[in-house]
């Protein structure tokens, strides 16, 4: 149909992966956190200052070891792609014959096979090779800068939870009403083990805060 267009979500899995990477990191550490100075009985201003040190510092976390993560995966792309043109340069009958040899596996008889690889190696060689060989696509292709972005400002935006939560709440509701608002968020996001291993990490940080400031 004339003008039909689809959009498929696959086109945006790079920066989602980190979106949603940094929102359950955000909540769960954040919260962590707030729950195991809380469980140390200081005062509540020390409290919110965990919290927004640990947004702060969380954010830029994920942003660098995001960044760096997906500049690995945008290099060795890249440093493939100059490959693949330089073997094309060298045996395009080669390259040919090993893209038709992939059609093939996945079904197309070999006449038809040869002729699709003869047809898409005449409009785009490169291209060809690199998502039908090595499975580069441009939708899924690494995007350093924007996953970095996605994961810090994701991260920023779970983390405001358990801290907004710290701020509405009282010192003495504090200790059991932010597992319950962080476990409740994490359940609705559709994340049930994220729930789990976040109320894990709560109890952990609590009990270590706890014991920390039974010693002090």
């Amino acid at each position: 149909m004339k003008g039909h267009r689809e959009r498929h979500l696959v086109s945006r899995i790079g920066w989602l992966r980190a979106a949603v990477l940094g929102a359950n990191d955000g909540i769960v550490s954040t919260a962590s956190l707030i729950a195991g100075v809380a469980a140390a009985q200081p005062d509540r201003s020390a409290i919110l200052l965990t919290g927004i040190d640990g947004m702060v510092a969380g954010a830029m976390s994920m942003a660098a070891g995001e960044y760096v993560s997906v500049r690995s995966q945008a290099d060795t792309e890249r440093a493939d792609e100059a490959r693949e043109r330089a073997e094309l340069a060298a045996a395009p009958d080669a390259e040919r014959a090993e893209l038709a040899a992939i059609y093939v596996d996945r079904g197309v008889d070999p006449m038809t096979a040869d002729a699709v690889a003869a047809q898409l190696m005449a409009h785009d060689a490169l291209g060809a090779h690199l998502r039908d060989e090595l499975g580069i696509h441009e939708a899924l292709v690494a995007r350093p800068v924007q996953a970095a972005a996605a994961s810090a400002a994701s991260f920023a935006a779970g983390a405001a939870i358990p801290l907004l939560t710290a701020i509405a709440l009282s010192r003495t509701a504090l200790p059991w009403g932010l597992p319950i608002v962080v476990i409740a968020t994490l359940a609705l996001l559709g994340a049930i083990r994220v729930a789990f291993w976040g109320a894990a990490a709560m109890a952990v940080t609590a009990a270590v805060g706890h014991l920390a400031g039974a010693a002090v």
